[in-house]
């Protein structure tokens, strides 16, 4: 303070008078050099991660990425290995986790395989089982390596040790006939043995659907994330194919053991055991068996949709008055909102807003913008109809395979991929007509469809247990005529196809969770309109209105849902503080036990009507599932008994308190469908 008079008058006063705050930072901000502190630098010298802990930290956090990429460092040797580690390649090897050490050993001759199989099946009946496999899918996949754990161990084989493989596996899986396999992934193991000339090879386990039941949000469900999650173990997959089919049956075999607790405690282990499992085999076969696609008829299909685009493109071009890149949503911007001068919606931080729901929107300010949805419409089914199912079909066959997928869907859902059989267009005729590609094997063969009717609303009558929503199903009425009646008040026989179509949108709307909001912007009404609608549908149906409000506050009590099956739900989102997140969390909760419900339906009609096509040794097979919807190439000479063996077989698959109904139809092909009644099955 002896420099004061240094200082502008406005800091010296405040130094003044603060002067024992000014002295007390000062000391703060100083380092203290003779601190009483004895320190072993070496202590301090970084020695890399701790990839253990790290690992589990990103477990916790369900950072999955970041996972595999630190398992991809350990694997690629940022982890130095442990003395002893690695063994001879040729005999045996012991390969190290984060907590255990797993002995693997090596067979090379068949008879010592059977052998140690036979061994291996006079204790536990569990046996790990894993392939590897080259190829694009495990429908054509070369078998590189198997590998077997069982109470006796674990062993890999290399299939080049065995130059008649097709024979050793044929050989190997006969002995295994009585052995309880569990696989990751069922289904991709079941076809590729069955491909290898091995037969019908069912998995009694699937660490891949275990966990998917057990959490069926899930992105994936690799096995490497599954043990670090369920056994608290990291590992890399060796490089050495015997090897890392060996140590992935060791995991799979001891994983298969928790998530089978877990799935008892949960209350699934039926659903798992009598629906699940036994489906691997039925859409395994499903997708084995394929669908013939008509290609020249695909082909004139994708020419005539050109000729309609071209037609397309010069209209929008007239009505623009000039020429631009429809498909580049920038130039297409700039043609509606600053040549046409149309009032500009939505807009990005780059561009102006083009989406089809302000295209909706600008149709009825200008013809050019309905031009351009129809040409999108085309464009779409041109590109992903045509064009991407055209270099699919096999050359060899003349058909689409399909890959079902079972552990997807949060709600129990199939999903189809590869391609993608389950999303051919249905709202618009133009969408609608690519079905008639998708033709029977032969000439003397049909196509024939059972779909399920209005299967939600009939759960929903079910598990709401609403009177007057079961009355009409069992009185055989339309149940959106019959809703229209109620919602509008008027008899039956006048509701109007608007007050029908108004009544549909209604209660699909109810089922899904919908809102005034979005009921006013399907319907085109205003919202006070919609929530009118709504409300006179809960006041004509209270014990719906009631299962809401119960199943939503059920939910937020224990954290999930569960359908018929038991087929369990977590919904965090019911606990968000976010309102939108939370909102969503409760129509989930919601139209989650009618959706999975109606899933679980029809994967028990699946294998009813699969088990029945065997027993009668039909040649008809069951070749595709779309949502509510099962189709099957059959001969005309079994149409009949197929088409009534289909039908009692879905309508029984469960027992509700509303009966279910299943419409057939059939046809030359998947569009040119005739129904087929009742009195023409007798």
């Amino acid at each position: 303070m002896r420099h004061l008079a240094l200082v502008p008058a406005r800091v010296r006063a405040a130094l003044e008078r603060y002067r024992d705050l000014a002295y007390m930072s000062r000391g703060l901000a100083t380092i203290a050099c003779d601190a009483p502190i004895t320190i072993d630098l070496d202590v301090c010298r970084y020695q890399g991660p701790d990839y253990s802990k790290l690992l589990e930290v990103f477990r916790q956090l369900e950072f999955r990425t970041l996972i595999k990429a630190v398992l991809k460092k350990m694997q690629d040797g940022a982890v130095a290995p442990a003395d002893g580690e690695v063994s001879e390649p040729e005999t045996g090897a012991v390969l190290s986790t984060a907590k255990t050490e797993r002995h693997l050993d090596r067979v090379q001759d068949e008879g010592e395989l059977k052998r140690w199989l036979w061994q291996a099946l006079k204790g536990e009946r569990n046996l790990g089982f894993s392939l590897i496999w080259e190829g694009q899918s495990y429908r054509r996949a070369r078998i590189v390596a198997l590998g077997f754990t069982s109470h006796l161990g674990t062993i890999g084989v290399n299939a080049s040790d065995f130059p008649n493989l097709p024979q050793v596996l044929r050989e190997v899986f006969e002995v295994l006939r009585p052995a309880r396999l569990l696989a990751h992934d069922a289904k991709a193991h079941e076809v590729c043995l069955a491909q290898a000339g091995v037969g019908e090879i069912k998995m009694s386990g699937d660490t891949m659907l275990a966990a998917y039941l057990l959490d069926p949000t899930k992105t994936e469900y690799d096995l490497s994330q599954l043990v670090l999650e369920h056994l608290d173990e990291a590992f890399t997959e060796p490089e050495l194919p015997w090897q890392r089919a060996a140590l992935r049956s060791n995991y799979i075999l001891r994983l298969h053991e928790v998530l089978e607790q877990k799935l008892r405690l949960a209350d699934m282990d039926q659903l798992y055991q009598e629906v699940e499992l036994p489906l691997t085999w039925v859409l395994g076969r499903m997708e084995m068996e394929g669908v013939r696609v008509d290609r020249e008829g695909l082909k004139v299909m994708g020419e005539a949709l050109a000729v309609d685009l071209e037609a397309l493109s010069r209209q929008i071009y007239e009505l623009a008055g000039t020429e631009f890149n429809i498909n580049s949503p920038k130039q297409l911007g700039q043609v509606l909102f600053e040549k046409l001068k149309l009032p500009a919606g939505k807009r990005t931080k780059t561009r102006y807003s083009t989406s089809a729901e302000v295209l909706e929107e600008l149709a009825h300010e200008h013809e050019i913008a309905a031009k351009i949805i129809e040409y999108r419409q085309l464009a779409k089914l041109k590109s992903t109809y045509v064009d991407g199912l055209y270099p699919l079909i096999d050359p060899q066959t003349g058909k689409l395979y399909t890959t079902f997928n079972q552990a997807v869907t949060a709600t129990g859902r199939l999903s189809s991929t590869e391609p993608n059989l389950q999303n051919i267009p249905v709202r618009l005729e133009v969408g609608r007509k690519i079905r008639q590609v998708f033709v029977p094997r032969a000439e003397d063969w049909v196509i024939l469809t059972a779909d399920y009717s209005q299967i939600e609303l009939r759960v929903l009558a079910h598990i709401s247990g609403d009177e007057n929503l079961r009355a009409a199903f069992f009185e055989g009425q339309d149940i959106h005529t019959r809703t229209a009646s109620e919602v509008f008040g008027v008899p039956f026989d006048q509701v109007t196809p608007e007050m029908r179509r108004r009544a549909k949108a209604v209660n699909f709307g109810i089922v899904y969770g919908i809102s005034d909001f979005g009921l006013a912007r399907d319907l085109g009404i205003s919202r006070e309109e919609a929530k009118e609608y709504i409300d006179r549908y809960f006041a004509r149906y209270p014990r719906v209105a009631e299962y809401i409000q119960q199943i939503i506050a059920r939910a937020r009590e224990v954290g999930y849902v569960t359908t018929l099956l038991n087929r369990r739900r977590y919904l965090t989102d019911l606990y968000s503080a976010n309102r939108a997140v939370r909102s969503f969390g409760e129509r989930t909760a919601m139209n989650t036990p009618i959706q999975g419900s109606a899933a679980d339906i029809i994967k028990l009609a699946m294998l009813r009507v699969d088990r029945l096509l065997r027993e009668r040794q039909l040649e008809a097979a069951m070749i595709l599932q779309v949502h509510d919807e099962l189709i099957f190439d059959v001969p005309k000479k079994e149409l009949k008994a197929v088409a009534k063996m289909a039908k009692a077989a879905m309508e029984g698959a469960v027992e509700l308190e509303v009966p279910l109904k299943v419409e057939l139809k059939y046809g030359p092909n998947w569009y040119q469908l005739n129904e087929l009644t009742d009195e023409e099955l007798d």
